[in-house]
């Protein structure tokens, strides 16, 4: 029973196939399209691969690009699942005000985190970082409750909010830097640090509230690229969203 799963995003849609739906499946294919090219992914990406019985996804890019994305799937006369957040699902409860408006990215990496928390034998807090165009912090306890998270803008929002708001800081990406000494660099280290700080700041307030110290899982298209400038000890984990589909699947589907 093949498996297609979705990650539609602010800026691409991560598509992954598996062999089945279930948590370990045998990846078949995977592949990633920028939104404003989904229309080619019928006749291009996805013209050669098996028919999925089954499709599910999570999409925070709206209802406009959910329809784009389903007029692709008539390829195969499939109908997919969109994963929305609710009160508790495959082990995650959730802490939110308003379950519901919880991002759906959001909830499906930290169901991928407590996967890899609890395969790993491991019975402990943990911080979920998504680096992408933004920037998501979550915090879940040892029960698997997620307790709250943080928002902040990704690198590339910084750096448009910088440039449209401050004169003459249209300038090259830099590089990290301890003591940048030119605007390029100082430009890329303080949205580097930033995020880096937010996440220190949630480590030690999950770390002060259960009493112990968190696993950190960092994910994300540009979670790469973060890892190296980190100042707690992340896992970097690319499939978090893919992985969390997977379990989701097996309970719903398996």
């Amino acid at each position: 029973m093949t498996f297609l799963a979705l990650d539609v995003g602010n800026t691409r849609l991560k598509w992954a196939m598996y062999e089945h739906p279930q948590a370990g499946a045998r990846l078949l294919a995977q592949g990633a399209q920028f939104l404003e090219n989904i229309e080619t992914l019928a006749e291009g990406d996805w013209a050669a691969l098996p028919v999925p019985r089954r499709v599910l996804g999570c999409v925070v890019a709206g209802d406009a690009v959910k329809r784009r994305v389903e007029e692709q799937l008539e390829l195969w006369d499939t109908t997919p699942q969109w994963v929305v957040s609710g009160v508790a699902e495959a082990g995650l409860v959730n802490g939110y005000d308003h379950p519901a408006r919880l991002g759906s990215d959001r909830w499906v990496a930290m169901i991928g985190a407590l996967r890899h928390l609890r395969a790993s034998g491991r019975h402990a807090p943990c911080v979920v970082v998504m680096v992408g165009t933004a920037v998501t912090v979550e915090a879940i306890d040892a029960s698997g409750r997620f307790l709250g998270g943080i928002i902040l803008p990704g690198h590339g929002i910084m750096l448009r909010a910088l440039e449209s708001g401050t004169a003459g800081l249209h300038v090259p990406t830099g590089e990290v830097r301890d003591f940048p000494t030119n605007t390029s660099d100082a430009l890329t280290s303080g949205g580097t640090f930033a995020i880096a700080g937010a996440v220190q700041r949630m480590v030690e307030n999950l770390a002060r509230h259960t009493g112990e110290a968190p696993v950190v899982f960092m994910t994300g298209g540009a979670g790469w690229k973060m890892a190296p400038s980190m100042s707690v000890q992340c896992e970097l984990v690319e499939s978090l969203i893919f992985d969390g589909l997977l379990e989701i699947a097996s309970r719903r589907f398996g």
